[in-house]
C-alpha cells in the first residue's frame, strides 16, 4: 500500500511511502483489539477508591435499643450499615486494576487497529517538520491545511518534540505520541492518524520484530 507524502501546508509532494502489508494489511483480530483496549483502559485507573466498613466507623458500640418490644427490627450498634453514618457493606478498597498481556498479543492488536485505519483511508503521511516555539495557532493551521478541522487526530512523531506536543496540548480533539508509544486504544479513538514521514520506518521496524 502506497501513500503520498503531504507538506504541512497541504500540498502533495512527489514522494510516496510504502506501507508494509504485514502491518497495515493483515487479517484483523477483533478479540486481540478488545483485550488490548481493555488493558489500556484498566491501567489508566488509579484504584485509590476506599470506603469505611462498620469496623472502620468511629462510634459507640452499645446496644442502641432493647432487643424486643419496639415493633421495629433489632439493632445492635450505631455502626449498622442500615443507619445513616453507618459502615458500608462490601464497599470498594484500594486495589490495582493492572492487566498483563503478552507482547505478541499487543503487537497483533496494534497491527489490526492500523489495518482498520488503512482500510478506512484514515492515515495521512506528512513530511518531517519542526516548530521553533510552541504555538497552538500554528499547529491548528497545519491540521486545517490537511483538511482535518473538527476531526479527532493522532499525530505520530518519530522522536519527542516538546514544541509540537505543547502546541497540540490545548486542542481537544488531537493528541501527539511517539511512534514507539502507539497503542490500540488511541489508534481506534482517532478519526485520522497523521504519520510523520520518518515515523513510518520506526513503526514498521518495531512491529516486524
Amino acid at each position: 500500500m502506497e501513500l503520498v507524502v503531504h507538506k504541512i501546508n497541504g500540498e502533495v509532494t512527489d514522494r510516496k511511502v510504502q506501507l508494509e502489508e504485514s502491518i497495515f494489511g493483515i487479517e484483523p483480530n477483533d478479540h486481540a483489539i478488545y483485550l488490548d483496549a481493555k488493558h489500556y483502559m484498566a491501567n489508566q485507573r488509579q484504584g485509590t477508591h476506599d470506603s469505611k466498613e462498620r469496623s472502620d466507623i468511629i462510634g459507640s458500640t452499645r446496644k442502641i435499643k432493647r432487643q424486643k418490644g419496639t415493633g421495629t427490627a433489632r439493632a445492635g450498634s450505631i455502626k449498622n450499615p442500615l443507619f445513616r453514618g453507618g459502615g458500608r457493606v462490601f464497599g470498594p478498597h484500594p486495589r490495582s486494576y493492572d492487566m498483563k498481556l503478552n507482547k505478541k498479543l499487543k503487537r497483533l492488536a496494534r497491527k489490526s487497529a492500523l489495518t482498520y485505519k488503512a482500510k478506512e483511508e484514515g492515515i495521512i503521511v506528512v513530511e518531517d517538520f519542526k516548530m521553533e516555539v510552541p504555538k497552538t495557532k500554528e499547529y491548528a493551521s497545519i491540521l486545517s491545511n490537511l483538511k482535518l478541522d473538527g476531526k479527532r487526530t493522532l499525530m505520530v512523531l518519530n522522536d519527542s518534540d516538546s514544541n509540537i506536543y505543547l502546541s497540540a496540548r490545548n486542542l481537544e480533539q488531537t493528541k501527539v505520541v511517539r511512534a514507539d508509544s502507539l497503542n490500540t486504544y488511541e489508534i481506534l479513538k482517532a478519526n485520522t492518524i497523521v504519520l510523520v514521514e520518518s515515523s513510518v520506518k520506526t513503526i514498521q521496524d518495531g512491529f516486524s520484530k
